[in-house]
């Protein structure tokens, strides 16, 4: 079976994705689910940290929290075997390992601390379910702007970085 392809339209430019649907085939089906139901269209890339990752697929162009029309889904990260390497996409959650819905990152750089280890405080890790494969630039791009706070949001980009559609291949 082969893995899915994915495309993360912005305003910066396209990303490029290939899913790991063996490995982490729960997460894959959540996101194709958002994806193919249109939710990430006009969401932002809301959280830039330079030598870390960026994060989007849950705030409006407004900065709001979108509703999640579905549940959050069980965390893949021992299962799957997946690093949090430069250009791996992973689910981000709140403490509860259990609690991811829409929202995604990118790793900028290799992070071995979000892996799943079973001695460190986040035990479970942050789910990674698959890779950049074309786009890197662009990603690398969004990570370059300037950010600041908005509300209680920080790393917030000083321009918005607009995720206009995630589409399957």
């Amino acid at each position: 079976m082969s893995n899915p392809i994915v495309v993360i339209e912005t305003n910066k430019g396209d990303i490029r994705l290939e899913l790991d649907q063996d490995k982490a085939p729960n997460t894959v089906a959540n996101f194709l689910r958002y994806a193919e139901d249109g939710f990430y269209a006009d969401t932002l890339f809301h959280r830039v940290i330079p030598d870390f990752m960026i994060q989007g697929g849950g705030m409006d162009l407004d900065l709001n929290q979108k509703p999640t029309p579905y549940d959050p889904i069980a965390n893949e990260g021992a299962a799957s075997g997946l690093k949090n390497l430069r250009g791996s996409i992973a689910m981000a959650r709140t403490n509860d390992p259990d609690s991811a819905t829409s929202q995604f990152f990118i790793n900028l750089k290799d992070n071995a601390f979000l892996d799943y280890n079973p001695a460190a405080y986040n035990g479970d890790g942050y789910a990674v379910f698959g890779r950049v494969i074309e786009g890197m630039e662009v990603v690398d791009a969004i990570a370059a702007v300037s950010t600041g706070f908005f509300g209680y949001h920080a790393d917030v980009p000083l321009e918005a970085i607009i995720i206009k559609a995630v589409r399957v291949e």
